[in-house]
């Protein structure tokens, strides 16, 4: 990617915590105290002062994020991090970032009478695909976005696309780029976009053997899921694009990554983890490969347990 030569090597968060405690007053006051045995509610772990907004900082505007938001900065963070005050301190971070702002302003609408979809059985079974159309062109022609998620784990993938293309070319990079990964769906909705009533694709699907189910004004549970999605995506484009207006598409796998790795209210878990059992390694969470192994019996045990957990959420 054209931009990741601006990346620059930084310590890790942990080791900006245990520098910043070492040289904070007041954590050397509660250290003498544990060493004491006088601070019962604090342990020492060799695993600050300050670094609360550093945190803050990097989850805004890190590459790997993109302006998440305040709920979904909260969420993640507290997996890792706690400070005092730590949700009030995120809201008024977001509530100064001008970019959050300038692109957050309009987006909350009623809910309407969407009714949910029924629940489906396993990951990438059923998917919802849709466009996001009318971009700025970028300089290699893109100007449509094709998103294509999953409804169980509401993982997603966000694929450049020209308004030019024909079906064959869908057909190509659906092959590509989602049956080649998750294997063949059982149904596709479709919110629009007659591209997908041609006769080619309509047998391409008929000979994978996945149903088409079609949304319509009279339908509207069809409709909520990729909706959401598609906001969540224009608001991390938007960020981008305020710099970088023909260049969203070499930020869209950034986008997406950013998208699947944040906390989403119906699963109380990131999109990723949902897919696969565990958190995804960023930057703001370097987990250790290894650090928890599962085999045999007890990685089924845990996979099942998911997955209930999953049904029970999204119900």
């Amino acid at each position: 990617m054209a931009e990741l030569y601006k990346l620059t090597i930084e310590p890790t968060l942990q080791e900006q915590i245990i520098v910043a405690q070492k040289q904070d007053q007041g954590m050397t006051h509660i250290r003498e105290e544990i060493d004491d045995k006088k601070k019962a509610c604090f342990t020492l772990d060799d695993q600050g002062h300050g670094v609360e907004k550093e945190n803050t900082r990097r989850s805004t505007h890190f590459m790997f994020t993109l302006h998440p938001g305040s709920n979904k900065m909260y969420k993640d963070l507290k997996q890792k991090f706690w400070w005092t005050h730590i949700k009030r301190e995120i809201a008024k971070y977001v509530s100064e970032c001008d970019v959050c702002q300038r692109i957050k302003a309009d987006n909350l609408k009623p809910a309407g009478m969407l009714q949910p979809l029924a629940i489906p059985a396993w990951k990438w079974e059923d998917v919802h695909m849709d466009f996001i159309m009318g971009l700025p062109h970028t300089q290699k022609g893109y100007d449509s976005i094709w998103v294509v998620i999953d409804r169980f784990t509401k993982s997603a993938h966000f694929i450049p696309v020209k308004t030019t293309y024909r079906a064959k070319q869908y057909a190509e990079l659906y092959i590509s780029r989602i049956v080649s990964l998750h294997g063949i769906p059982r149904t596709i909705t479709l919110d629009r976009g007659s591209l997908f009533v041609s006769h080619f694709w309509e047998q391409l699907q008929a000979a994978l053997r996945t149903n088409l189910v079609r949304s319509s004004a009279y339908h509207p549970q069809t409709s909520g899921q990729v909706e959401r999605v598609n906001q969540i995506l224009e608001d991390m484009l938007r960020a981008c694009a305020l710099t970088y207006s023909t260049k969203w598409d070499e930020y869209l796998p950034l986008a997406e990554f950013a998208y699947n790795n944040s906390y989403q209210k119906s699963l109380e878990m990131a999109p990723f983890e949902a897919l696969y059992g565990r958190r995804c390694r960023t930057p703001l969470n370097w987990s250790k490969l290894g650090e928890r192994v599962t085999f045999g019996p007890d990685m089924v045990t845990q996979a099942k347990e998911q997955v209930k957990f999953i049904h029970k959420n999204l119900k």
